[in-house]
């Protein structure tokens, strides 16, 4: 797949997910394999205020590319000159945010709120395009609601802005990440665009992988909570199509990715913000182990690189009871 000029190797890309695709998880992902990154979404207001939280944010590793940043907000100047802030992190594109519902962004105007206002999505992808001087990406949902489905006509204003690409979570704002796919909305988009069409929703490994791209024909994928605790999917999904061999790590091997991991965001942010951060990262690492239960109180207090290897040894030993 093409992003503009830019060429994406691979099947898999790993999705912008706040609070949780640091530096650290896309450093770790494209360790195995995700075709590309995205930045946590940043705010153009803080980008353009020189916000010292919204610059850190967009720190990209050479390791991680090619890699996006990812802005958000309303205002199609200050989004375009977010866009030219951002070139300082040598971004290998821009990727627009609309489709993002949490309450503080949605309830703000920006993220998935700007499906409710076609026109102004098309102003905000041209301002942003003739600002930027790398390619430039938009992620969107199917619509507000169920009442408002509208991906098609903001896919169509989206391509006629100048966009490289569009990427589809083939769910409403309202639905959040409960209910199935839908996967015949994300097949309309790419019936009636000529950009590239990612979809995005429910991939967790290569079968579902398949299943995107033979009920929707979209381009390439988009993984987000699938890779959660899992960052081997990516891994996983290469082997599914290129006919490779895969094979999920052990309770010994995935411990080990853990600490790995959660070692890097200490590296990155210190001991003590890593280790708050570490917390959510253990529990989906441990999701599913036998006894996992029984640790979740250890996951909720660790502090620790230390206590953190020690839960990985009662894991690893419980598992093999």
């Amino acid at each position: 797949m093409k992003i503009g000029n830019l060429e994406i190797n691979g099947h898999a890309a790993l999705a912008p997910m706040a609070g949780v695709a640091d530096r650290a998880f896309r450093e770790l992902c494209s360790d195995y394999g995700t075709a590309y990154t995205v930045s946590e979404m940043v705010s153009s207001k803080g980008l353009t205020m020189q916000d010292k939280k919204s610059k850190e944010l967009l720190v990209l590793s050479e390791r991680e590319r090619p890699s996006a940043a990812q802005i958000f907000g309303d205002n199609p100047e200050i989004m375009a000159q977010a866009a030219i802030k951002a070139m300082e992190f040598k971004p290998d594109f821009i990727d627009i945010n609309m489709g993002c519902p949490a309450p503080k962004i949605a309830g703000n105007g920006g993220g998935s709120a700007l499906l409710k206002n076609p026109p102004l999505i098309s102003e905000i992808v041209e301002s942003v395009v003739k600002a930027s001087p790398v390619p430039v990406t938009v992620k969107i949902r199917i619509g507000w609601d169920n009442d408002s489905i509208n991906a098609v006509e903001v896919a169509k204003r989206i391509e006629a802005a100048g966009a490289d690409a569009i990427t589809v979570h083939g769910r409403t704002k309202v639905q959040m990440y409960a209910p199935p796919v839908n996967y015949n909305e994300i097949a309309k988009v790419k019936s009636v665009v000529n950009i590239p069409v990612i979809g995005n929703g429910d991939i967790v490994d290569g079968k579902s992988a398949q299943h995107m791209l033979s009920e929707t024909g979209c381009d390439f994928l988009m993984v987000g909570r699938g890779a959660l605790g899992c960052p081997w999917v990516f891994s996983e999904i290469n082997s599914f199509f290129d006919g490779g061999e895969f094979a999920e790590p052990d309770i010994s091997g995935r411990m080990a990715v853990m600490i790995k991991h959660i070692g890097l965001i200490c590296q990155y942010k210190g001991e003590r913000v890593g280790m708050r951060e570490a917390r959510k990262h253990a529990a989906w690492y441990i999701k599913g182990i036998r006894g996992a239960a029984g640790f979740r109180q250890q996951v909720g207090t660790l502090s620790s690189m230390e206590e953190l290897e020690n839960l990985a040894q009662q894991v690893i030993i419980s598992a093999e009871m």
